[in-house]
């Protein structure tokens, strides 16, 4: 029996591990450790069989290459050998591509990459078991291991027998995606836009090497059933595929694939999962200390991230702590004090994304094919980031603006009632009043005069769900049934803000002015103004934009009584 007393501490003693799970995450977990800790002997077991590989393509970002080669070059070299690499991400919407650059990505097939990863395990002598299910309560029990390392996915059992103590959330998405691969060759990441006689449907695509591209697709769930693609049993057991889906995309995109066959493996309809836990690692009853890394313990989704490239920076990172700090408890403690920070990041970047898949239907019927493209890639980051990254992908969004409107976003005039405004950036005149006014290019919150425009104030939820709740989309309702020549949208959160705008202006088709709000004094300092309402006028998510100077507390939804004085 392992005794916390006397933990394993760096030159002292060797270090004997237990990975459970023998994906890339687990294996991963392994080899750093054989390569951080001299002496570590560790165990790897895969419930699965060695030739069981579900899934396709895995994504790495190039600082996702920096941070794991750091720790060992197996990646690097396996993709620069099979793998392939792009920089432009491209979006393809109604016979129309849109390309950004500087988005340098890598992608391999999951099957070549557990492959090197579990060579590269054998030869640091890693012990892989392979159809070996085993619990984290009989290893404790076993005597045999210091630590115990669960890196076995979303659906992790050991995260279920110590949930108790871990603090775990799920937040599930509305869309429903399936994963295929396709013989057709792409470029880099593409993703892929149809409407059919039953709804929208969407692809996210790239290149994999050993002849298959990935092909995620996803709608949301009344296109899902109208299409007929519901009649699958998702309870039958892992490896079977949905054929019927298969058949209806390969129809549906036939021409973006020129005619290829779409491959299933374990491909079903889902929704996504975010999970988040609030703990990391715990101790078993026998004292032997369980870490837990990847799907495990959280997951992004997929159009910002893969589980695989995070799951394998947690490993690093663990990996790193064990080896210099003097106690395992304080190397789990530190481990997490590095990657959860870092995971969270993702995750929050990650709510804006997945916000997009679920409306990107809406955003198809509403937006021009080059604000549609756009609005995609400011989900979550400014114009003039990405201006950074590539210029004329900006500068080619500004002239269709400017086509279309005659001037500059920030400076094409907007006419709401009676006024015409000369800018799209508003002052904003701070009161604690529930009404508001418009002078010029002035919003003030007063009370309404005679011969102000009539403009309603609505107070976006103090949520950053990735849809409006049917409560807050009936208040919009209410509100737009009062015909006001705009609406001022303030509080909340900024993903609520803009998809409160967005639900003024593409369903109600009234104007809509955002007021932002800095959440903080740092961030306050950071935000450039301009930039952030050029963003969401360009965007196609607001009509014009004023800015808090401080942030304010949060108000209450003006009531339909309240709108019509």
């Amino acid at each position: 029996m392992s005794n916390p007393e006397t933990n394993y501490s760096p030159g002292s003693a060797h270090l004997r591990v237990a990975c459970i799970g023998g994906g890339p995450g687990g294996l991963f977990a392994a080899i750093a450790l054989a390569q951080t800790v001299p002496g570590t002997t560790i165990d790897v077991f895969e419930r699965n069989h060695e030739s069981d590989i579900f899934g396709f393509g895995v994504v790495f970002s190039d600082a996702t290459l920096d941070n794991v080669d750091r720790t060992d070059p197996v990646l690097r070299r396996t993709l620069a050998e099979q793998g392939r690499h792009w920089d432009t991400i491209e979006v393809r919407n109604q016979g129309t591509t849109i390309s950004a650059g500087g988005n340098g990505m890598a992608a391999i097939h999951r099957r070549v990459l557990l492959g090197a990863l579990r060579e590269r395990a054998t030869e640091l002598g890693v012990r892989l078991h392979f159809s070996s299910t085993v619990n984290v309560d009989d290893l404790d029990a076993s005597g045999n291991y210091d630590l115990i390392v669960a890196a076995d996915g979303a659906n992790s059992a050991t995260r279920e027998r110590f949930v108790d103590r871990l603090g775990h959330s799920v937040d599930v998405a509305t869309v429903k995606f399936i994963w295929f691969g396709t013989t057709f060759a792409f470029d880099g990441l593409t993703f892929l836009h149809k409407q059919s006689e039953h709804g929208n449907f969407a692809v996210h695509a790239y290149p994999i090497g050993s002849g298959l591209s990935t092909f995620i697709v996803e709608t949301d769930e009344q296109t899902w059933h109208r299409a007929g693609l519901d009649g699958f049993d998702l309870t039958k057991p892992p490896g079977e595929s949905d054929l019927i889906t298969q058949r209806y995309l390969e129809a549906l995109f036939a021409d973006e694939i020129d005619g290829h066959p779409l491959v299933a493996n374990n491909s079903r309809w889902a929704n996504f999962r975010t999970r988040r836990t609030q703990r990391w690692h715990t101790t078993a009853d026998h004292g032997t200390p369980v870490v837990l890394l990847g799907d495990a313990v959280h997951t992004a989704h997929f159009s910002v991230g893969s589980g695989t490239k995070m799951a394998m920076e947690d490993a690093a990172v663990l990996a790193h702590a064990v080896a210099t700090e003097a106690e395992l408890e304080s190397a789990l403690v530190t481990f997490e004090e590095i990657r959860r920070p870092q995971v969270a990041k993702i995750q929050d970047s990650a709510k804006p994304s997945l916000s997009w898949w679920d409306h990107f239907g809406e955003y198809y019927r509403a937006l021009e094919p080059w604000q549609f493209g756009f609005h995609f890639f400011s989900r979550a980051i400014s114009a003039e980031k990405i201006r950074v990254r590539d210029s004329q992908f900006v500068a080619a969004a500004e002239q269709s603006w400017i086509a279309r409107h005659g001037s500059a976003p920030l400076d094409t005039p907007l006419t709401i009632g009676s006024r015409t405004l000369c800018t799209r950036l508003l002052r904003l005149d701070e009161n604690t009043d529930q009404q508001v006014t418009l002078t010029d290019d002035t919003i003030t919150l007063v009370a309404t005069s005679d011969g102000a425009t009539a403009l309603a104030l609505f107070d976006a939820p103090d949520s950053d769900a990735t849809s409006l709740a049917a409560a807050v989309i009936a208040d919009l309702g209410t509100l737009a049934q009062q015909n006001p020549e705009a609406v001022v949208i303030r509080g909340g959160t900024a993903l609520s803000r803009a998809l409160s705008a967005e639900r003024i202006r593409f369903v109600h088709r009234i104007p809509a002015i955002v007021i932002d709000r800095p959440t903080s004094i740092r961030e306050r300092r950071a935000v450039d103004e301009r930039d952030c309402a050029a963003t969401l006028v360009l965007s196609g998510r607001a009509d014009a934009v004023a800015f808090e100077s401080e942030p304010l507390t949060p108000r209450r939804v003006l009531t339909s009584a309240e709108v019509g004085k």
